[in-house]
């Protein structure tokens, strides 16, 4: 859901701009391949960047982390 006058993150954005070497060896490959999906599993398992990193970069960066206000409920 965007919010009017904001762009959202961009899938992977951080993962490219801190030159994730295993980002790197993923834009090599074909999405969806054996291969890629062998290699994707290392960002789930493995990542070598922390929440921290992440978190930082999106403050760096000029993004905000929102959600919807509570509706009680309803």
């Amino acid at each position: 859901m965007s919010i009017e006058g904001f762009i959202d993150y961009k899938r992977r954005e951080f993962c490219n701009d801190v030159k994730c070497p295993v980002q790197v060896e993923l834009n090599k490959l074909t999405s969806g391949s054996e291969e890629y999906e062998q290699v994707r599993k290392t960002c789930s398992t493995d990542c070598r960047y922390t929440t921290w990193q992440f978190h930082h970069w999106l403050i760096e960066k000029g993004y905000l982390i929102v959600r919807p206000k509570d509706d009680g409920g309803k």
